[in-house]
């Protein structure tokens, strides 16, 4: 019996260790988990400066694609196309615009016509403290072509001593431009920016 006890006793050690394992098999936690994953982009500002391409007499060249340069031949009383565009580019944040005119032609302009007058029907106005950087007054989106003037016109008045100083004249328009977010101004903008 002895060998007869031993093998129910370790039969019903195994039916214990089986049912142990059963049990503790079943036995779980509650438990859930779940992920949050955060993709960054980067923004950014981008804007492009052209004008029409135009002949020496300031015609525009019928067909061209837009330039970063021109060459005219001054003649008193002439009108010149020289229509710079800023453009925001697709996919630029919000931006206040600014343009730096460097107008080496102004003691010769005709006072009926001046590239300042035409910024201001455009909508540009002078940045306090500067003497030639202009500011779009609303902010500009994606997309949008703002002009900065049209044209210029030569006075047919000025003395030739003018005419004489002109002929190695510039006219030069450089674009900046500023994220719209956080500033709630165009000078509040220009003056964080700190271009030079």
């Amino acid at each position: 019996m002895k060998a007869k006890s031993k093998k129910v006793l370790l039969t019903l050690c195994c039916a214990f260790a089986l049912v142990a394992v059963t049990i503790v098999g079943t036995v779980a936690y509650l438990t859930s988990q779940d992920t949050v994953t955060n993709t960054f982009t980067v923004g950014n500002v981008a804007i492009t400066l052209d004008e029409a391409d135009v002949n020496t007499d300031g015609t525009v060249i019928a067909g061209a694609e837009r330039v970063k340069a021109n060459e005219y031949h001054l003649l008193p009383g002439h009108t010149y196309t020289k229509d710079p565009i800023v453009h925001v580019t697709t996919g630029s944040e919000a931006c206040w615009l600014f343009v730096k005119v460097e107008n080496g032609i102004s003691a010769i302009e005709d006072s009926s016509n001046t590239i300042a007058d035409q910024m201001a029907a455009n909508g540009w106005t002078l940045v306090d403290g500067t003497t030639n950087i202009y500011a779009r007054a609303t902010t500009n989106q994606a997309g949008e072509n703002v002009v900065v003037f049209e044209n210029f016109k030569i006075s047919g008045t000025a003395d030739a001593a003018a005419y004489k100083d002109a002929k190695d004249a510039n006219i030069t328009v450089t674009a900046y431009a500023v994220q719209a977010d956080g500033f709630t101004s165009a000078a509040d903008a220009w003056k964080a920016a700190n271009f030079q």
